[in-house]
């Protein structure tokens, strides 16, 4: 059975909505021989990452940049997960109040440098999520998890 890490931060309810439309498009009942493991950025481990076949992330953009919890995520399992990890899938989104340019650019740096394969384009939405960001969402989660399905 492969599986697929969800790594968030999720502070706001905004947030929450997006979160919870991924997961529910990564569990929706088509999608079958898929694990789904939810873990909050600040509890990921290098040993999650190693387990995991694919990855969503998740996070607001603040001040400009990904969350302080995700990019502790990335500092705590680049380097253990460096080389065992490279080409494998990944997908992201980001919540901002006005801008997510630069969380989006550091998410894209980093996954590059961990040689990691993005399996659908990023979801980026400012303000309160409306009907298509939730949706957008819920096709990212099924995206990624479908493209781990035997």
């Amino acid at each position: 059975m492969s599986t697929l890490l969800i790594v968030h931060h999720t502070p706001s309810p905004n947030c929450q909505a997006l979160f919870e439309a991924v997961v529910s498009g990564a569990t929706a009942p088509e999608i079958e021989g898929v694990r789904v493991e939810r873990r909050a950025a600040l509890s990921a481990t290098a040993s999650d990452v190693l387990a995991a076949d694919a990855y969503l992330l998740g996070t607001p953009a603040n001040l400009g940049y990904m969350s302080g919890a995700l990019k502790h995520f990335f500092d705590q399992v680049y380097y253990p997960c460096l080389d065992q990890t490279r080409g494998r899938p990944f997908g992201f989104y980001v919540h901002g109040g006005n801008d997510v340019t630069g969380a989006v650019r550091g998410i894209e740096s980093i996954t590059t440098g961990l040689g990691w394969r993005r399996a659908a384009d990023p979801v980026t939405t400012t303000g309160e999520p409306d009907r298509a960001d939730i949706e957008a969402c819920w096709e990212l989660g099924a995206t990624l998890a479908a493209g781990l399905m035997d």
